[in-house]
Formats: structure tokens, sequence, C-alpha cells
């Protein structure tokens, strides 16, 4: 959701893109490397073709070089959305999904698309399910009390869309809770 600058008062998408790519994700190394130190922590030994779990930045790094293949999470697959955005579109409740899936998702498929299945599909389902979940949180925002909300599942990049509205929203919410508009005197 695009927001005007004085609206933003949380991280952007690239920044959450950038937190993200601290997660772990299997490849398949097309090249050997011993085990080697970062401020993040040691990975490797890569040796091919065994399988081998490092941060999907240095995922990212190696694919744009050919050097690896990546794997696709476990739910990033056509079967494992659709089933999600069934329940999206069908449950009040937002489906269960990675906290992270919408920047990880966006990052495989603009870096390693070659190495999905049917990454125009999984788009499309990916677009979708974010329509339906954003749909569903504007909706949640319509009820929202001075006390609390409650939209459980909901992801990183969804809560950082919501932040504003939703800061804005309570402390108006509070002030009137605090300050209550005085009854207008009936006359006898």
């Amino acid at each position: 959701m695009a927001l005007p600058q004085s609206l933003r008062t949380s991280v952007t998408p690239p920044e959450l893109e950038l937190i993200a790519s601290q997660q772990l994700i299997e490849i398949v190394p097309l090249i050997s490397m011993e085990r080697t130190a970062f401020i993040s922590g040691a990975y490797g030994p890569l040796r091919p073709p065994n399988k081998a779990k490092i941060p999907l930045w240095m995922a990212v790094n190696l694919k744009l070089k050919k050097k690896c293949h990546i794997i696709a999470p476990e739910w990033l697959n056509i079967d494992y959305l659709q089933e999600r955005l069934t329940r999206e579109t069908t449950e009040p409740a937002f489906s269960d999904l990675p906290f992270r899936f919408a920047e990880i998702s966006k990052v495989l498929l603009d870096v390693a698309s070659d190495d999905l299945d049917n990454p125009d599909k999984l788009r499309s389902l990916l677009k979708d399910l974010r329509e339906a979940r954003q749909a569903k949180s504007r909706e949640g925002l319509r009820e929202l009390d001075h006390s609390e909300l409650s939209l459980p599942n909901l992801c990183s990049m969804e809560i950082n869309e919501i932040r504003p509205f939703f800061v804005q929203s309570m402390n108006v919410l509070s002030q009137i809770v605090r300050n209550p508009i005085p009854e207008p005197m009936m006359r006898p």
C-alpha cells in the first residue's frame, strides 16, 4: 500500500526485504566453498550436489553469480498457496502463513524465478492472497475499538502497512474515551 511521506512512520518494504534476507533458505550449490564466517554467522561448507542452508542474502548473491540453484521454501508452491487463498476467501480469520512470506516470495520471484515451478501462477496466487488479506485487514480496522485490535496471523508487511492508520486511530479513540462528548442537556 503506497503511503504519502507524511504517513510513513514505519519501515519501507525494501527495508523489510533486507530484514527478511536473514532468513535461512536451502540451495544446491554449483561451486565448492569452505565454511565461511560472516558477521551474521558462519555458513557452509558448500559441496555440490549436497543441499545447504544459508541466509537469503547469500543465496541471492550466489544465484546472481550463477553459483547456485535456490530451492523454494515448502510454502512457496501452487497447492499450498491455492489452499491458503481458499481459506482467506471462505473463513473469517487470517490463514496461517510464514511471518515474512511476502518479502521472501518477492525476492525469490525477482531473483530466482527460473528455480521455481510456474512462477507466473505463483505471482498470481500471491497477488490474490494479498488482496484477500488486505480486504480482511480493512474490515478489521472498521471494527476497531479503543482497547485492542486482534488480527492474528498478519505477516510483517501487513502489520507495517496498517501501523500508521492503527496508531492514528487508537490515539483518536483514546482521546474520545478519556474526554467523552457531553450529551446535550434536556429542557423541561
